[in-house]
């Protein structure tokens, strides 16, 4: 009896000091606070990139998005917002997605890539798409140097390697693809713009899986690292995606018709700058 009593009361002890431990506290919410604008010198910013110093490139649209018009630029901005060279090069057809490689600028010219030098901003070469009516629109481009390129109408994405240029995936299951991230040397993400999702897809054996979805249309692609994501709607959403596939929403500018198009993040500075498209500007935001 006494020892059933002891047991007792240990017991309920134990389940004393349970109730009195509290519980984990929950995370911190990540949120975006405005920094900067530029002004609306810009036209239609479609994407931007930074050059890991002290430089943000803007490809410049201006005008139509498919239009052979030869009236797209690249624009120089500092990361205070301040417009460097509105026009460093000029001549191009509707600029979207970037991606830098040592001193290659590689930008997407509606059915073409172009490689830009960036210490004197003249073109290189270039590289056209397989077939009629391609529309080339995000780079990325990995550590070894490797180039792979979206097609978001056609459902293809290219690569450039060793300056072999090819049609590296095609088909139905990769959704309409815009933003592209290579990550590591195995791996690359997609932003399936026909299903608001964001994909991964394995280099070497080409499976693909699901990250997250319900966002809308899908453009930039950014890492905030440990395997977490930045991801834009073209609409007026951000959103942060964790590793393992949960999200949330952090601005959402969709009523004020304030697009979110590819965006950067200078992680040094924990800026995230996203181009406005029809708003004519960069914005920055502090990530917190």
């Amino acid at each position: 009896m006494r020892q059933f009593t002891f047991l007792t009361l240990a017991v309920t002890a134990g389940i004393g000091l349970l109730a009195l431990t509290p519980p984990p506290a929950r995370p911190k919410p990540m949120k975006l606070v405005k920094v900067w604008e530029t002004d609306t010198t810009l036209r239609t910013p479609e994407s931007v990139l930074y050059d890991g110093h002290s430089t943000l490139y803007v490809a410049n649209i201006d005008g139509k998005a498919d239009a052979l018009d030869g009236s797209g630029f690249i624009s120089t901005v500092s990361l205070d917002g301040k417009i460097e060279n509105l026009r460093w090069t000029s001549g191009l057809n509707a600029p979207k997605g970037m991606g830098l490689y040592k001193n290659k600028l590689y930008v997407t010219d509606v059915y073409r890539l172009v490689c830009i030098n960036t210490e004197n901003g003249q073109a290189e070469k270039t590289w056209d798409a397989v077939g009629k009516d391609g529309f080339l629109n995000d780079v990325t481009v990995a550590k070894d140097g490797t180039v792979y390129v979206s097609d978001n109408r056609n459902d293809k994405i290219y690569r450039l390697k060793e300056d072999k240029w090819e049609v590296f995936m095609e088909g139905g299951e990769i959704n309409k693809p815009n933003g592209l991230l290579a990550v590591g040397k195995d791996k690359l993400m997609i932003g399936s713009t026909k299903i608001g999702a964001l994909q991964s897809v394995d280099l070497a054996t080409k499976t693909i899986s699901k990250l997250a979805d319900g966002m809308g249309n899908t453009d930039g692609i950014v890492p905030e690292g440990k395997g977490n994501y930045f991801v834009s709607d073209w609409n007026g959403q951000i959103f942060h995606v964790n590793a393992d596939g949960t999200k949330e929403q952090l601005i959402d500018t969709r009523e004020a018709k304030i697009n979110s198009a590819d965006m950067d993040y200078v992680a040094k500075k924990k800026l995230l700058i996203v181009p406005t498209f029809y708003k004519n500007s960069l914005v920055a935001y502090r990530v917190e």
